[in-house]
């Protein structure tokens, strides 16, 4: 086997306000999860100004987050988290030999056993992934009766690959499934919403996971530090064979290129910061800067 890729990542996030906050509550998921083939080594969070009350916990799906409140005057809120992480590259699944996908969805919708249980949460709609029937529909050709579940996912990864353009101007985080699917544009985190709105809408549990991605500068240029980003995709429910993640964005499987940070039913559950503040000024006034490098600490090797 491989040895596990090794990688630091530092993900910082500044907001600066036109007037003074007197006050900050805030909740982040910043640390990345353990997982089967990933390892945290280490994470540290620091936060400017220094907070009158940090408190860590695992939330309802099992991911780090950490919660602090600042109860003193400031124009400038620092975030910075600084992880190692190792990742063990896997194969591509054999797609053809995987379940059909009928048989997925008549399993979590009458199989009682624990795990099919937790997987049937992530069939129903949630805050950013509503299940119109257009949705369905745009699914069902990737999913003849029969067919093997992880020969339709893709199939609907690379459609969606092909079709969709990526453009960061054409949605916002709050631009439904629906206007996604029309406008045939968006972002990392439209397209694993979409994908996972298509998988819902035929009974699949889907679930979306954030993360980063190990990005490679053009040929003969120098790797820029801070120019990498958050990144969004998907993990699908196989029944025997677990979850499995696919990344529409980049139409493919993920492998050692991929950190897991957490997972949820859709982004309102995972989202990097988020939290209330009194005062500031205007919103017009707010600006909000991110930073996010993915050093490699040494490649793995066979």
């Amino acid at each position: 086997m491989a040895s596990p890729m090794q990688y630091k990542i530092t993900h910082n996030t500044t907001y600066y306000y036109s007037e003074t906050i007197p006050v900050c509550h805030n909740e982040v998921h910043l640390t990345p999860r353990d997982g089967r083939a990933q390892t945290s080594r280490h994470h540290r969070l620091s936060i400017k100004p220094r907070p009158s009350a940090l408190a860590k916990r695992l939330d309802y799906f099992g991911n780090h987050c950490h919660y602090f409140a600042i109860l003193e005057g400031h124009k400038k809120l620092s975030v910075t988290a600084v992880s190692r992480v190792d990742v063990q590259g896997t194969p591509p699944p054999d797609v053809d030999a995987s379940p059909a996908w009928n048989d997925i969805r008549d399993l979590v919708r009458h199989d009682r056993q624990p795990q099919n249980l937790e997987a049937l949460q992530f069939v129903y709609p949630s805050p950013s992934v509503s299940l119109p029937e257009v949705l369905r529909e745009f699914a069902a050709r990737c999913f003849p009766d029969g067919r093997p579940i992880l020969a339709g996912v893709r199939e609907l990864t690379d459609r969606i690959h092909r079709e969709f353009q990526y453009d960061p101007q054409a949605t916002t985080i709050s631009t439904p499934v629906e206007k996604v699917l029309e406008l045939k544009r968006g972002v990392c985190q439209d397209f694993a919403h979409l994908q996972i709105a298509a998988l819902r809408a035929l009974g699949l549990p889907a679930r979306y996971v954030s993360g980063y991605l190990r990005t490679l500068p053009p040929p003969g240029r120098p790797r820029l530090v801070g120019a990498d980003a958050s990144h969004a995709w998907l993990s699908v429910y196989t029944g025997a064979g677990g979850w499995v993640d696919v990344d529409p964005t980049n139409n493919c499987f993920t492998g050692s290129d991929h950190i897991t940070v957490a997972w949820g039913r859709d982004y309102a559950d995972v989202c990097p910061i988020k939290g209330v503040f009194l005062g500031g000024g205007t919103g017009d006034a707010h600006r909000m800067t991110v930073s996010v490098d993915v050093e490699p600490l040494s490649e793995g090797r066979g």
